[in-house]
C-alpha cells in the first residue's frame, strides 16, 4: 500500500493543518492550565478537578452531540466548534492577566478557570465526532486506514509540540502570553478550515427522533464485538494509567526539574507515539490487530509502573517515551477499527461513544489519579494505576479469545473491492 496515499488529496492536507493547529492549541492550553492551577493551590487534587470539570459536560453531551453531528453538515459544524474554543482561549488569556492576581482572590481565579474548562467540555463533545466524520468525507474508503494513521500521527505530533512549547513558554514568556499563543493557533485553524468546501450529509434519516437515533447508535456499538472490545480495553487502561495528570507534582516535588523539565516529561509520551505512528505508515498494524493491541496495553502498564517508581529524570523520560510508543500502537488499531467497521450514517454517534469510553477517560483518569494521590500518595497512585492496566490486558486476553484473534485485513480487502 502507498504510505502517502491520503496525502495525495489536497483537502486532506488542509484538514491535517487544521487538526494540527487545534490539537496543538488544546494540548498546550491544558498544560498551561495545569501549571497555573497547581501553582495557585499546591494541591494534586486540584489537577484532578481540572479533568473532572471537562469530563462532566463531555460525557453528558456526548450521545446528543453524536446525533447532531450525524444530522448536520460537518465542515460548518467544525467551524462552530473551533470558534467556541477560540472564545474560551480568549477568556483564559484574560484570566491570566498579571494584574488580575492582585485584584482578585486566588479562589475566584481558580473557579473561573474551572468554569471555562467546563465550557470547553461542551465544545469537545462535538469536536471529536465532527473530525472523525469529516475524514470519511474527504478520502475514499480504500485508504481509510492510511488516512486514520496520518490523522493520528498529526494528532500525536501536535501533542508533542504543544506540551513541550507550553513548558518552555511558561518559563520564557509566562502563563499570560502563553495563552495568547494558544488563541493565535485556534484562529489559524479557523481560517484554514474555510478552504475545505461543505460536504454532503450521508445520513438518510434526517429528522429522526433523538432517542431512536441514540438507541440505534448504542445498539450498533455494543453489538459490534471488535469496536466494543477495543473501546473497553483502552478506556480502562487510560482510566487507571493516567499518570500524566500528576506530572506537575513529579516535576516540582519529586524530580525537581522545573517548568522546562515538566515540558519534556509531558512531551515524552507523544514523541514515542509519533515515532510509532509514522513508522506504521510503512509497516501497517492491521494484521493480528487483536494480539498487538493487547500486548501494547500490557507494555503501557509496565512503563507506567517504572515511571511511578523512578526518581531519576532520564529514566522517567524514557519510561514515558516508551509508554507513548506502545500507546501509539493502541491508538492506530482502535482508529482503524472504528473507520473500517462504522457505516457512514453512524459515524457521529459511534465517535461520540468513543469519546465517552476513551477520550473522556483521560479526564476521569486525571481525576482518579489526583484523588488517589491525595489518599495514597503520588507514587503509590501511579504504580497502582499501572498494575490495574496490566490486570486489564491480561483479563481481556483470557476471557475474549475472539478479540485476541481479531484481524483487519479482510475489512481492508472488502473496501478496496467497493472502490
Amino acid at each position: 500500500m502507498d504510505p502517502y496515499a491520503a496525502l495525495r488529496y489536497k483537502e486532506f492536507n488542509i484538514f491535517l493543518l487544521v487538526r494540527f493547529a487545534m490539537v496543538f492549541a488544546w494540548s498546550m492550553q491544558f498544560i498551561v492550565i495545569e501549571w497555573q492551577v497547581y501553582s495557585l493551590t499546591k494541591d494534586p487534587l486540584s489537577l484532578g478537578i481540572i479533568g473532572l470539570m471537562e469530563v462532566i459536560p463531555a460525557v453528558s453531551m456526548a450521545l446528543f452531540a453524536g446525533h447532531i453531528v450525524d444530522q448536520r453538515e460537518k465542515r460548518n459544524l467544525l467551524i462552530t466548534c473551533i470558534a467556541g474554543f477560540s472564545v474560551i482561549s480568549l477568556g483564559l488569556f484574560l484570566l491570566s492577566w498579571p494584574g488580575l492576581e492582585e485584584s482578585w482572590e486566588s479562589k475566584t481565579i481558580l473557579y473561573s478557570i474551572y468554569a471555562l474548562v467546563f465550557l470547553g467540555g461542551f465544545v469537545r463533545s462535538f469536536l471529536g465526532p465532527t473530525i472523525f466524520s469529516l475524514i470519511a468525507l474527504i478520502v475514499p474508503k480504500k485508504i481509510y486506514p492510511n488516512a486514520a494513521t496520518w490523522s493520528s500521527s498529526t494528532w500525536q505530533l501536535a501533542s508533542v509540540l504543544g506540551p513541550a512549547l507550553a513548558g518552555f513558554s511558561i518559563s520564557w514568556i509566562g502563563v499570560h502570553w502563553s495563552m495568547c499563543v494558544i488563541f493565535g493557533f485556534s484562529l489559524f485553524a479557523l481560517i484554514f478550515l474555510f478552504q475545505i468546501p461543505r460536504k454532503p450529509i450521508m445520513n438518510p434519516k434526517i429528522g429522526e427522533p433523538v432517542f431512536q437515533s441514540l438507541k440505534d447508535g448504542l445498539k450498533f456499538v455494543f453489538g459490534n464485538k471488535a469496536i466494543f472490545g477495543a473501546l473497553t480495553l483502552d478506556m480502562i487502561a487510560v482510566l487507571f494509567g493516567g499518570a500524566v495528570a500528576l506530572l506537575p507534582v513529579y516535576a516540582q516535588d519529586i524530580l525537581h526539574v522545573g517548568s522546562e523539565g515538566f515540558g519534556i516529561l509531558r512531551a515524552a509520551p507523544a514523541v514515542g507515539a509519533s515515532i510509532t505512528m509514522l513508522g506504521s505508515t510503512r509497516f501497517p498494524l492491521h494484521k493480528n490487530a487483536g494480539k498487538k493491541l493487547l500486548m501494547a496495553v500490557f507494555a503501557f502498564g509496565v512503563c507506567i509502573i517504572v515511571f511511578g517508581l523512578s526518581e531519576l529524570f532520564w529514566l522517567s523520560v524514557i519510561a514515558l517515551f516508551l509508554s507513548g510508543a506502545v500507546d501509539g500502537v493502541s491508538m492506530i488499531i482502535r482508529q482503524t477499527i472504528l473507520q473500517l467497521k462504522t457505516p457512514d450514517n453512524m459515524r457521529g454517534r459511534v465517535a461520540s461513544v468513543n469519546s465517552m469510553f476513551v477520550g473522556s477517560s483521560n479526564e476521569l483518569g486525571a481525576f482518579e489519579s489526583g484523588l488517589a494521590a491525595k489518599l495514597l500518595g503520588t507514587v503509590t497512585a501511579v504504580v497502582f494505576g499501572g498494575c490495574m492496566t496490566l490486570l486489564t490486558a491480561g483479563t481481556t486476553a483470557i476471557v475474549s479469545p475472539s478479540f485476541r484473534r481479531l484481524d483487519l485485513q479482510k475489512d481492508i480487502d472488502e473496501h478496496e473491492k467497493e472502490d
